[in-house]
């Protein structure tokens, strides 16, 4: 699984860099003929379509419109990906996914016979978030996230992260050059989210801190990830090599969470949180119990049934996510009720343990 960012594939000037998705294309066609099956995440779409309607004016901001944008820069980005491609013999499938993809089962199991399909048939397939008409408030946001959740998805052995750096430095670059490169990680704590920040970009959305939320996506789903230059020659086939100072590998965690429970514990943004007592932490840690109002102590933030929400315990530490099915206002008017005590109309569970992810 080979994600590549909006800042490694375009120029100084926002336009796609051609030379650059060139030179992965030969690298993926060179992992091809050593008996690799490879899916490609790309970005790109928006700038490229904003310096064609464009080119001398500033980068919009706006979500309709950039929509629109994606539109018309989507197929600009394939055309350069297919003929990037047919020069080394090969054939691009374009495949463009939202969220509820990887929410609902059947739209799940769809994109992937899609995706496992294209690779028995020999096709690569490029992958992008569907921009044009992802609604702005359930998307991927990045496409670090959707590249480890769709390495999920084909049963990918390993994701590599294509960006504009060595990899994750001990130091921010935007504020120091004294960093050197961290080449393994072994679990991902909040000193290494510190580090990463926030985006680097102008024209890309993610930055070093969502690679580290996809790496730990692809971890907890037990896929290993790599961090790499996309500009450093062969970096897929010494990425795929294991070979020494190239990127930062993550190693995979022993715990495997399903595809539903990855999006909920990572790629959906929390709306508020909810404290519970030691009694209910217990529960939910131990025994893989439900959520009950029994358990609730306060609420912080406002949410409506179905947004995602953090449970900390006593302490205040987060040790749980999930969905939720009671408002905001219902969980703290309920908080610390028996189930016999709570009227018929309103849910016992406040977060069912099919919908909730503990993170410990």
């Amino acid at each position: 699984m080979v994600k590549i960012g909006s800042s490694s594939v375009t120029t100084g000037s926002g336009r796609v860099d051609t030379d650059a998705i060139e030179k992965l294309a030969a690298e993926v066609a060179s992992a091809r003929s050593a008996g690799d099956r490879l899916v490609v995440v790309t970005s790109g779409a928006i700038a490229a379509g904003w310096t064609t309607l464009a080119p001398d004016q500033p980068r919009p901001s706006d979500p309709a419109t950039l929509q629109a944008v994606a539109a018309v820069g989507q197929h600009l980005l394939m055309q350069v990906w297919s003929h990037a491609l047919q020069r080394h013999g090969l054939m691009a499938g374009q495949v463009l996914l939202a969220p509820l993809d990887f929410v609902h089962r059947s739209q799940y199991l769809h994109a992937r016979q899609t995706l496992s399909r294209l690779l028995e048939l020999g096709v690569v397939p490029v992958v992008n978030e569907n921009d044009a008409v992802a609604d702005e408030e359930i998307r991927f946001g990045d496409n670090d996230r959707l590249a480890a959740l769709v390495a999920h998805l084909v049963g990918a052995q390993l994701l590599v992260l294509l960006t504009d750096t060595a990899g994750l430095l001990t130091e921010d670059p935007r504020h120091t050059s004294g960093g050197s490169l961290i080449e393994e990680v072994v679990e991902i704590d909040h000193e290494l989210e510190r580090i990463a920040g926030g985006p680097r970009s102008a024209v890309g959305s993610g930055g070093m801190g969502s690679k580290l939320a996809a790496a730990k996506i692809a971890v907890w789903s037990g896929v290993e990830a790599v961090i790499a230059d996309a500009s450093r020659p062969g970096v897929l086939a010494a990425v795929t090599g294991a070979s020494p100072g190239v990127g930062t590998r993550f190693r995979p965690h022993e715990r495997r969470l399903p595809a539903r429970k990855l999006w909920i514990a990572f790629a959906v943004g929390a709306s508020g949180t909810i404290v519970v007592d030691a009694g209910a932490r217990r529960a939910l840690v131990e025994r893989g119990r439900s959520l009950l109002s029994a358990g609730v102590r306060s609420v912080r933030g406002g949410f409506v049934v179905e947004d995602a929400v953090e449970i900390v315990g006593p302490d205040g530490a987060v040790f749980a996510k999930g969905l939720v099915r009671q408002s905001s206002s219902e969980v703290a008017r309920w908080a610390g009720r028996r189930s016999d005590e709570l009227p018929e109309e309103v849910s016992p569970e406040v977060v069912h343990r099919d919908d909730m992810v503990v993170l410990e």
